[in-house]
């Protein structure tokens, strides 16, 4: 699977653990609260983010994260720049801070300016939207990630995988204006690429998000069709299945998930 496809929601999970802290007397639920106060309490902003995730981060990480920063503002090649703001996502990755790691990737994809940086940009913004329950937070990932992602298609425009990770963000994340903007992306683009196993898969996880477990399995059935390299689609047909109450094709697919 090529780096453009390290966006794609459907293995966003996996590939994201190779990409490119917390000492807190605080209940984490107080911190939370006090965390989503702050963010409303002013612009929303991959800075806002930094410097509260950095506050929050214990001494050993903070010291990896101001030693990464250091070499950055002393670093002078393009090259050297981009290899440790790589390292620098990785890092926040790990912390677990996915709106600081997508930060630090979307300024690789603004020096990058390439269509698969944006997609990790993207993918890892969307993590970041998965992960989070706290309203601010998942809107300020849902929006970023929207950009990343346009700034991809709009630079490769003949990989449908793009417009795939686009229509799965706003299935996350609707627009109060358009709740169905995703399924009808989704539904514009088979009709498109009706060869196409991502469209396919993206069609069949909406279908187990809303219960629709017969059309889940007709449409990753038809994923698997075209493309049985995707580690993803088996795991994905043992949730459709087990849904649907046939457990012996849910256990059977749950072995080949197992597998991959």
């Amino acid at each position: 699977m090529n780096k453009a496809q390290i966006g794609t929601i459907i293995v966003a999970v996996i590939l994201f653990s190779g990409l490119y802290f917390g000492f807190d007397t605080k209940p984490s639920k107080h911190k939370a609260i006090e965390k989503t106060r702050s963010l409303q309490g002013e612009s929303t902003s991959f800075q806002t983010l930094l410097e509260d995730a950095t506050a929050h981060l214990s001494p050993d990480r903070a010291a990896k994260v101001a030693e990464l920063q250091q070499t950055l503002e002393k670093s002078v090649s393009y090259q050297e720049k981009i290899q440790i703001l790589k390292k620098l996502s990785g890092l926040w990755y790990d912390f677990g801070e996915m709106p600081v790691a997508g930060g630090f990737a979307e300024q690789v994809a603004e020096l990058e300016n390439a269509d698969s940086s944006w997609s990790v940009a993207g993918g890892t913004y969307f993590n970041g939207l998965m992960a989070s329950q706290d309203p601010v937070i998942r809107q300020f990932c849902a929006g970023r990630a929207v950009k990343a992602f346009e700034s991809a298609a709009s630079l490769a425009p003949e990989k449908v995988e793009h417009r795939v990770n686009l229509a799965l963000v706003w299935a996350e994340n609707p627009p109060p204006d358009n709740p169905m903007k995703a399924v009808l992306m989704l539904r514009d683009l088979e009709t498109k690429h009706p060869e196409s196993p991502s469209v396919y898969n993206a069609l069949g996880r909406l279908a187990i998000k809303t219960g629709q477990w017969e059309k889940a399995i007709e449409r990753l059935e038809k994923s698997w069709s075209l493309d049985q390299k995707n580690p993803n689609t088996p795991c994905l047909l043992a949730r459709a299945y087990d849904g649907a109450g046939n457990q012996n094709k849910a256990t059977e697919w749950a072995d080949r998930c197992k597998d991959r």
